[in-house]
């Protein structure tokens, strides 16, 4: 009996350590891949949720205030916990309000519980959903490799009815909401591993693109550190720019100040009242992954594209008849490839701060739409837009861009074409 003891001793010696490290592991940062659906030009991420765990996909919405899942269809777990009335998972959250379902009880209907307004930003609804808890698991990572699963066992969301999936990605089933709520990715993850309320955007238009939630480092092949960034001020907007929204809410999307547009180095005249936020929560200039490309309201939009238009038939670059969305494309004929994209004038969003130059090259402001034209992927917002500029998706792509929210900063790399490398050269293949 002593010599068998003697033997297996060692190696429960090992499981019980190889336990207390998994255990006792916490991750500097987390990783999630995302892609762009071509279909609705929607960006798309997947985390692991509920008990068992299960994929679940979700568009990326940037400035979203929470995670909602449609929980009517198929929602199966046994950790899904509903948040009760006044407590303080509720008042994290921002609610007010209670509920009782008598359809219940079920993952979505219960009790005496929580209310939250989820909503859809593409096609602007929203309705009542329950506040909920459930294991939510991601990868973390080093900066280089995807590393071990980490799991949040009681991640707040909100379960949604299945109408609001509608105008959303094929195959997903809810919003990831990276905003600055209390309840948004950023601060749950934050909160959950005692890391800096820190995360990081890089999307692809054609393959895995990363996001980042913690500090970097941010490594891509071939072997590329980008710890170089500019800095500039995240600006609250005092009103909330959701579908719905309670009285005096302000909005949990990112906004930045644009001090000016130049193009060629020249700078465009635009009103600079319209680069303000106001009062009542209109102006200024967000980014967004709701909006495939640029929008400038329309007097913005119209010195813009007519300063373009000057500066590319300075470089014998022709114009043609506009292509749906577009309105403003031009040949490809004498237009060069370059590292940085297209060989067509460069694009400067001067933004608040020293050396907080945001630059445009062909890479995010040219849309190839077939072999012979090209279009300005920038379009016209309308005369009374809420916003007066919000940054797209096509102008993010293959940019590096850090939101600090414990700082109230972005950090930006403009194209990292320019570095040699993509936003698809994170390595996902995990480190031995």
């Amino acid at each position: 009996m002593a010599s068998s003891l003697a033997f297996f001793l060692p190696f429960l010696l090992l499981f019980l350590s190889i336990s207390h490290a998994q255990r006792s592991f916490r991750p500097d940062a987390l990783v999630l891949r995302v892609r762009k659906d071509v279909s609705t030009l929607q960006y798309v991420t997947m985390i692991n949720q509920r008990t068992p765990l299960v994929p679940v996909n979700l568009v990326v919405h940037l400035g979203g205030q929470f995670l909602w899942v449609d929980c009517d269809n198929n929602y199966v777990s046994s950790s899904y916990r509903p948040v009760r009335c006044r407590s303080a998972q509720c008042s994290r959250a921002g609610s007010t309000s209670c509920g009782d379902c008598f359809n219940g009880p079920r993952p979505g209907c219960n009790n005496n519980t929580c209310g939250v307004i989820p909503d859809n930003p593409f096609t602007r609804t929203a309705t009542g959903g329950e506040l909920a808890e459930d294991v939510v698991s991601v990868q973390s990572t080093d900066g280089s490799n995807p590393g071990p699963l980490v799991t949040v066992p009681r991640f707040i969301f909100s379960c949604a009815p299945t109408f609001l999936l509608q105008g959303l990605a094929s195959g997903t089933t809810g919003l990831a909401g990276l905003g600055r709520a209390r309840i948004g990715f950023p601060s749950q993850f934050a909160a959950a591993f005692s890391f800096r309320r820190k995360f990081a955007i890089c999307l692809s238009a054609s393959a895995n693109g990363v996001i980042f939630f913690g500090d970097g480092p941010y490594n891509f092949l071939p072997n590329i550190e980008i710890s170089q960034l500019r800095s500039t001020p995240l600006y609250i907007n005092p009103v909330s720019t959701a579908s719905a929204f309670s009285q005096g809410e302000p909005s949990t999307e990112y906004f930045i100040r644009v001090n000016s547009i130049r193009i060629e180095g020249n700078p465009i005249t635009i009103n600079t009242t319209l680069l303000n936020i106001d009062s009542q929560g209109n102006g200024g200039t967000k980014i967004s992954t709701v909006n495939p490309y640029t929008l400038l309201e329309t007097s913005i939009y119209r010195a813009f594209t007519s300063a373009y238009i000057q500066a590319a038939a300075a470089r014998n670059i022709s114009r043609v008849a506009g292509v749906a969305p577009f309105d403003v494309c031009f040949s490809s004929e004498n237009v060069f490839s370059t590292r940085v994209g297209p060989s067509v004038p460069y694009i400067d969003l001067v933004l608040q701060g020293q050396d907080a130059v945001w630059t445009i090259t062909g890479s995010n402001s040219m849309v190839q739409v077939n072999d012979n034209v090209l279009c300005l992927g920038f379009l016209d917002g309308g005369s009374n837009p809420r916003t007066s500029i919000v940054i797209g998706g096509y102008q993010l792509e293959d940019n590096l861009l850090q939101f600090d929210l414990a700082a109230s900063r972005l950090g930006f790399s403009s194209t990292l074409l320019g570095r040699r490398t993509t936003c698809a050269n994170f390595n996902f293949t995990s480190n031995a």
